[in-house]
């Protein structure tokens, strides 16, 4: 008997048998279950979206008052003792 026949007789003996019982709860629990996933979801990207838009504000904030775009005035050391 090859590899093809005994996988075959395999699925054979298994569709033979009888189906497993499903729990008759089992809807009920799958909505629920996605229901709290949803909601999880939802919570995550919001403070996702918080956590982005404080981030901006700081960043915001940090360039007002740093203004890293401002070339200093003085950019080479004060020549002394020459």
């Amino acid at each position: 008997m090859n590899r093809h026949e005994r996988k075959e007789d395999e699925v054979r003996r298994l569709m033979r048998t009888a189906p497993p019982a499903v729990p008759v709860d089992l809807a009920a629990r799958a909505v629920a279950r996605g229901t709290r996933r949803l909601r999880r979801d939802r919570v995550l990207r919001r403070i996702g979206w918080a956590l982005l838009a404080a981030a901006v504000v700081a960043f915001a904030v940090w360039a007002s008052v740093a203004e890293p775009w401002h070339v200093p005035a003085r950019t080479t050391p004060p020549l002394e003792g020459w």
